[in-house]
C-alpha cells in the first residue's frame, strides 16, 4: 500500500469500522496548551478527589508527545454502547438497583483494547510504523482527544456528545510514529441547552463545562472507598454503580442508534436487579455474579455499601431484613451503611430498641460508634 498519509488514514479509518468502530478520528500528538490548563485547573482545586493518580502524571496526561516522544498522531475510536431502553426508567422502582448502562454486560475495557490490538498489528503489517494502544488505564485524556480528532464535543457536563452516536460512545486511543493529517475539531453544539446540568442530582457542574467529581454519583459510588459523604445519600436514589442521568437526557441522544456490540447489550440480571438479593451477596457471590464485569473492579464491600444506600433510600420497609442482617458484616463501611438504612426504614421508636439491643450486646468499640452516630454514620 501506497505510504501516502491520506490514503495510510483512510485505509485507517475503513479498517477500524470493519472491526467494530463507528467513530474514528485523527488528532495530533502534540501537546494543547488548553487541553493542559483545563487538566491543571481540575486538579488543582482539588476537583479530583481521591483519584490521586491522576497529579502524579498529569504531563504525560495533558500531552501525547510526553508519554511517548515517538508518537506523532493519535488516532481515536469510538465504539458504540447506546441502550435499547430508557436508563432512568428504573429510578422510580425504589425496591430494584440503577447500574449505569456501561456496567450492564462485559467489561468494555476488555471488548475495546481486543480491537484496538487488531487494528494496531494490522497498522504495523501495514505501514511498518510503531504503536502503542490504551483504554482508560493509561495517562491519556481521552475526551479532550477525541474532540481534538473531530470524533465528538465535550458537552456541558464534560462528556463527549457525538452527532451521531449522542452520549454513548466507549472510547480507545492508537498513539502512532505515523505521520497522519489531522481531522478538523469537532465545534460545541450544545448551544442554551442546560438539560445534564439541571437534571444532576447532586449538583456536580459548578459551571457549564466544569465538574467537581466529588459531588459526582459515579465518582461516590466507584471511586470513593470510604462511606458516602450524608449530603448525599438521598441524593443517590437507588443509584449504587455509576450515573447515567447527565449522558440520558442529552437531546443529541435522538440520533443514537441500539449498540451492535454483543458484548454491551444488558443482560437480564443486571438491567434492573432486585436490592435486596445484591444486599446478601458474600464475596464469592460478587464475584461469580460480576464476572467479566467491571462492577467487579470496586470489590464486594464498597458494592454493598452502595446497596444498602440504595435500601435507606427505597421507603420499603421490607428491605430492613437484609439490611439488619448486614449489621455485624466484617467490613465497617457494610456496617456503617446498615446502620443509615435502619434508621431511614424504621420508626424513631423501633430504630432505638435495635441501638440499645446492640449496646446491650458485646459488639466490638468500632461498632457501638457506629450505632452512637446513629443515622450520621
Amino acid at each position: 500500500m501506497s505510504a501516502d498519509p491520506n490514503k495510510a488514514k483512510t485505509a485507517i479509518k475503513d479498517f477500524s469500522r470493519r472491526v467494530g468502530f463507528e467513530a474514528v478520528g485523527v488528532a495530533p500528538a502534540a501537546a494543547d496548551q488548553e487541553r493542559a490548563r483545563r487538566l491543571n485547573a481540575f486538579i488543582d482545586t482539588g476537583r479530583h478527589g481521591s483519584m490521586t493518580w491522576m497529579e502524579g502524571r498529569r504531563a504525560e496526561r495533558a500531552a501525547p508527545q510526553t508519554l511517548w516522544p515517538e508518537a506523532r498522531s493519535v488516532i481515536m475510536l469510538g465504539m458504540n454502547y447506546g441502550p435499547d431502553h430508557d436508563p432512568l426508567v428504573v429510578l422510580d422502582q425504589k425496591d430494584r438497583a440503577c447500574i449505569s448502562v456501561y456496567a450492564q454486560n462485559k467489561d468494555y475495557h476488555d471488548v475495546v483494547k481486543k480491537r484496538l490490538k487488531q487494528i494496531a498489528r494490522w497498522m504495523v503489517d501495514e505501514f511498518n510504523c510503531d504503536v502503542k494502544v490504551f483504554v482508560d488505564t493509561a495517562p491519556v485524556m481521552e475526551k479532550p482527544l477525541a474532540q481534538s480528532a473531530g470524533v465528538g464535543w465535550q458537552g456541558k457536563h464534560t462528556n463527549l456528545v457525538s452527532t451521531g452516536h449522542g452520549s454513548w460512545l466507549f472510547l480507545g486511543a492508537i498513539y502512532t510514529t505515523l505521520e497522519l493529517p489531522p481531522d478538523p475539531i469537532e465545534e460545541d453544539h450544545c448551544g442554551s441547552c442546560r438539560r445534564c446540568l439541571d437534571v444532576c442530582p447532586t449538583d456536580a457542574f459548578p459551571t457549564p463545562y466544569q465538574l467537581d467529581a466529588r459531588r459526582c454519583i459515579s465518582y461516590l459510588t466507584i471511586e470513593h472507598d470510604g462511606p458516602i459523604p450524608i449530603k448525599f445519600r438521598k441524593a443517590m436514589g437507588n443509584r449504587i454503580y455509576g450515573c447515567d442521568d447527565c449522558l440520558a437526557v442529552c437531546p443529541w441522544n435522538k440520533f443514537a442508534a441500539t449498540a451492535q456490540e454483543a458484548a454491551f447489550h444488558s443482560r437480564d440480571t443486571l438491567r434492573a436487579p432486585e436490592l435486596a438479593m445484591l444486599a446478601r451477596l458474600d464475596d464469592a457471590a460478587f464475584r461469580s455474579l460480576f464476572s467479566g464485569s467491571p462492577i467487579k473492579r470496586i470489590k464486594r464491600d464498597r458494592f454493598v455499601r452502595n446497596v444498602l444506600i440504595a435500601i435507606g433510600n427505597s421507603e420499603d420497609r421490607s428491605l430492613a431484613a437484609p439490611a439488619r442482617e448486614l449489621l455485624d458484616d466484617p467490613a465497617p463501611i457494610v456496617r456503617g451503611a446498615a446502620v443509615w438504612a435502619l434508621s431511614q426504614l424504621l420508626a424513631p421508636e423501633g430504630f432505638a430498641a435495635l441501638s440499645n439491643e446492640a449496646a446491650a450486646t458485646e459488639r466490638d468499640a468500632t461498632v457501638l460508634a457506629e450505632w452512637a452516630a446513629g443515622a450520621g454514620v
